[in-house]
């Protein structure tokens, strides 16, 4: 027999058995929840999706903003068994529903901010048997009357392989999978790096930019607070300002603050007093490698260290770190410890240290696969090990150098070129707030770079400039041949470039 383990019970239930229920579990919007009032919440929400005729392995589709009831439908389903599908609240209804479709979801939980997409949302799944919203009327059953019982049963015996919740990959090139991860995933990811690489304790406050609904986010906010008993503030606010930011942080004074680069580099450009993050110990980033610059200007204007790393949603989180330790801007730092790397060519076979290849990886919270995506999960799931589709360079003392996606890389001149090396050389200018480097073909069919270029606040960009900004550092076939000036880039909503939308534009 398996050994009992529900996410639920370990992230809820023992704080309240261990004698924490008062503690603080979320702030949101100047309201606080304690954990024992998160409990009873979970259990009202586990009580109505068992009534409505949810049952154990099935899924239920949240489209919800951050908020304490996001964190108790989530939790709610873990507790039931059934099987949480996060999807992006923000997406029009139309795209909601095929992503719902393809998760085959009975029901659905909507934050009632987003009650204008659910008639597209529900005409694009036709599988779907309820919606329930937070509030008002909107759906077709009303919070009040969804979680006016908690007599909820009880949890659902689970173990550490049960089937636990869905996410979405951030659709960088094109329509999301769903990453099926379980019960246990959640526990792996907390040992590997909250304890390992933040040491997080209960004494600690999350805030984290990127949302709930993709995986960075969801370990922020939820599962690493939860598992320390420790305080989660949320802010539903889509998407948020550095001026709104920078107001939470000196409100509610977060020890750890989760960002991603490009957010970072607004903040350089705001106007934000030096002091604002001075409760903050550690700054991390992810979804996008950060710029030594980046990381540079944050630390010098506000005195905290950002450790930049990357993760998937296949890995659930952050896999490649820097660390506390050891820290080296413009890397993505070391392996996280209980996370395996190589660096493999066309072949599988493993690259010397400071030789491009694709990134392989291996852990303990890794996804069993991708839902009903056969040749995908084939190409992806190789063994223990998953084919990031990202390129990296080890350095001979272990610093892992991000380089670009496999399929952004471009071949010019016979050499190949990382947008990624270029779009930082870029930023380092003082002109550019963002840049985004893809291919183009000329008329002779030849391959070029174009870099698509943000300016800072306030300021013009010259591309005569960054001709020969770029002439002085970067050798003749990795230079952008065009420049084009524009107001913002195409990112998935974890800040990601969707180079894509730039190569067919």
């Amino acid at each position: 027999m398996h050994d009992t383990f529900n996410a639920c019970e370990w992230l809820l239930d023992r704080h309240i058995t261990e004698g924490r229920g008062g503690h603080t579990a979320v702030r949101c919007q100047g309201e606080s929840a304690s954990y024992a009032e998160v409990l009873e919440l979970t259990e009202a929400v586990a009580t109505g999706l068992r009534r409505l005729g949810l049952r154990p392995e099935e899924r239920v589709a949240l489209v919800m903003l951050d908020s304490v009831e996001y964190v108790a439908t989530f939790l709610a389903a873990l507790r039931i068994g059934a099987v949480p599908v996060l999807t992006n609240p923000l997406l029009p209804g139309r795209d909601l529903g095929v992503i719902i479709a393809d998760s085959r979801a009975r029901m659905i939980v909507a934050s009632d901010e987003q009650s204008s997409s659910i008639p597209d949302l529900c005409e694009g799944s036709p599988e779907v048997e309820h919606v329930v919203t937070t509030s008002g009327n909107s759906g077709t059953v009303s919070w009040a009357d969804f979680t006016e019982s908690t007599d909820d049963g009880g949890l659902h015996r689970t173990w550490a392989e049960s089937p636990g919740f869905w996410l979405c990959t951030s659709g960088t090139t094109g329509m999301p999978k769903l990453a099926m991860h379980r019960h246990g995933d959640l526990l792996a990811a907390f040992e590997a790096y909250a304890r390992n690489v933040l040491n997080v304790t209960k004494a600690d406050r999350f805030y984290s930019v990127g949302p709930m609904f993709h995986a960075y986010g969801l370990c922020n906010s939820v599962t690493y607070p939860f598992a320390v008993g420790a305080t989660s503030i949320l802010e539903p606010t889509r998407p948020p300002t550095p001026q709104l930011v920078a107001e939470i942080v000196s409100t509610e004074k977060p020890t750890l603050f989760f960002c991603i680069p490009t957010f970072l580099a607004a903040l350089n450009n705001a106007d934000i007093a030096a002091d604002t993050f001075s409760s903050v110990r550690y700054g991390i980033s992810a979804a996008e490698p950060l710029p030594a610059e980046t990381f540079e200007r944050f630390r010098e204007h506000y005195g905290v260290t950002v450790l930049d790393g990357i993760g998937s949603t296949e890995l659930l989180h952050i896999f490649l770190s820097n660390t506390p330790e050891h820290c080296r801007p413009g890397t993505s730092g070391v392996p996280v410890p209980g996370y395996e790397a190589r660096i493999v060519d066309e072949e599988g076979n493993d690259q010397p240290d400071n030789e491009l290849g694709q990134l392989l990886v291996r852990g303990e919270s890794a996804a069993t696969g991708y839902w009903c995506r056969t040749e995908m999960n084939r190409s992806t799931f190789q063994g223990d090990w998953i084919r990031t589709g990202d390129l990296y360079v080890r350095s001979n003392d272990g610093y892992y150098t991000y380089l670009g996606r496999a399929d952004d890389m471009m071949r010019i001149g016979g050499e190949w070129v990382s947008p990624a090396e270029v779009e930082a050389t870029l930023i380092e200018n003082e002109t550019v707030l963002e840049a985004a480097v893809v291919g183009e073909r000329d008329v002779g069919d030849i391959l070029r770079a174009v870099a698509y270029v943000v300016p800072t606040p306030d300021t013009e960009v010259d591309p005569d400039e960054l001709t020969e900004w770029c002439r002085e550092r970067l050798a003749g076939y990795k230079r952008p041949r065009r420049y084009e000036i524009v107001t913002d880039l195409p990112k998935t909503t974890t800040g990601k470039i969707q180079r894509y939308k730039l190569r067919s534009a």
